[in-house]
């Protein structure tokens, strides 16, 4: 005769008890929506590739009040994502330098400078 394992009923609201379950789960969730914003980028580069009309119904999509409440929701939770990320960065990917550490602060603050120097190089890009 065998017995079952005992399994523990867990509730499905578990991750609202702790603070950092939270945060987690609100970092998972704006995952999504720089996924959403990847695809809205990739539509708008097949409406490109398909001509000028197409391009111009999308730019018109994308400048509608919809569109932009769209794009700022997705930036906000995008800039959330990345400065989280970057938190938990010296957790994923310790350092070490001649048998020493790299302090944390070191290493996250690469990663601002980095994302600071690519931003800069973008706006110039663009003519901003």
């Amino acid at each position: 005769m065998s017995r079952r394992p005992y399994m523990r009923k867990v509730d499905r609201s578990w991750w609202l008890y702790h603070p950092r379950y939270v945060a987690y789960m609100i970092r998972e969730l704006t995952s999504l929506f720089v996924g959403l914003y990847c695809a809205l980028l990739v539509v708008g580069l097949i409406r490109l590739a398909q001509g000028q009309a197409p391009w111009e119904a999308f730019v018109a999509a994308v400048s509608s009040p919809l569109g932009v409440a769209l794009q700022l929701v997705c930036l906000v939770f995008a800039i959330y994502h990345s400065v989280t990320w970057f938190a938990l960065t010296p957790k994923a990917m310790p350092l070490t330098i001649k048998d020493e550490p790299v302090p944390d602060i070191a290493i996250i603050g690469a990663h601002y400078v980095a994302w600071a120097v690519v931003s800069i190089v973008v706006l110039i890009g663009t003519g901003m």
